[in-house]
């Protein structure tokens, strides 16, 4: 817990200015809504364990580490794009520290919630 107690602070100090309200502490997770309609769940059980979700509007995305799908370039970690598009994930880095990660994802989606500039450009393949 004290990682995400860590990383709220972290979030509030760097993206005060973006944030809609307090970040919300749970017990496994920590939900951050932001200021352009953003609402972002992240879960870190360790730097190579993760899954960050993130609902703008009906759209629904998420990055995640499960171990499911060797073939893409980023193995363990990829994008599950808002239209059921599969991407290797191209913001993340399994075992980079938590607050890296986190850092990356939320300036990639305060600039463009769906990641269509990032998207577009992946190799990608339906679920």
């Amino acid at each position: 817990m004290s990682m995400h107690i860590d990383l709220a602070a972290r979030l509030e100090e760097h993206f005060g200015e973006h944030l809609e309200r307090a970040v919300e502490l749970k017990l496994d997770a920590l939900i951050v809504h932001l200021a352009n309609g953003v609402s972002l769940e992240a879960r870190v059980a360790d730097p190579h364990a993760y899954a960050f979700t993130w609902v703008w509007g009906e759209a629904e995305l998420r990055i995640d580490t499960a171990p499911l799908h060797a073939d893409l370039a980023t193995y363990p970690n990829h994008l599950h794009a808002a239209d059921g598009v599969l991407h290797h994930d191209p913001l993340t880095v399994a075992g980079a520290a938590p607050w890296d990660n986190l850092q990356r994802l939320i300036t990639a989606i305060l600039a463009d919630p769906l990641l269509g500039s990032v998207t577009s450009s992946t190799g990608a393949r339906q679920t």
